[in-house]
């Protein structure tokens, strides 16, 4: 089908359709779960060094970091679950209060929390815009 001088050209500044995704709602799932996944990661690689560096991370702390990692995991696999998104606010808080183990963590926590509200934000901005009806 051509389009003729009569077809209406789409506004560029239509806030519909500034993502240009087909699946917003799919993207901003996948965001999350990447962020999750790689602060599980993160997390666990973190493990070693904190020890090796004058880190005092005894048995309670490794579990208490592969713990959070684990719960990462979880979530990042749950995404589709509305209440995943508050439980991922609920892992960011625990990592921040992970401090108290050692000051690195907090530094992950600050790292991470910083990256999980650009998520929320992408999240609310992509879910209220408004959606564009489909072509006939």
């Amino acid at each position: 089908m051509t389009t003729g001088p009569t077809d209406p050209a789409p506004a560029e500044d239509d806030p519909a359709l500034r993502s240009g995704l087909k699946n917003p709602a799919a993207a901003v799932r996948g965001l999350g779960a990447g962020a999750l996944t790689l602060e599980a990661i993160i997390l666990l690689v973190a493990i070693q060094p904190i020890r090796q560096f004058g880190g005092e991370l005894g048995g309670w702390g490794v579990g208490a970091v592969v713990a959070l990692a684990v719960l990462a995991i979880l979530l990042a696999g749950s995404m589709r679950r509305p209440w995943a998104w508050t439980a991922g606010t609920v892992l960011q808080v625990l990592l921040l209060a992970a401090g108290f183990i050692h000051w690195s963590l907090s530094a992950l926590g600050i790292i991470f929390g910083a990256a999980w509200v650009y998520a929320l934000y992408v999240r609310r901005t992509l879910e209220s815009a408004p959606r564009r009806a489909p072509k006939a």
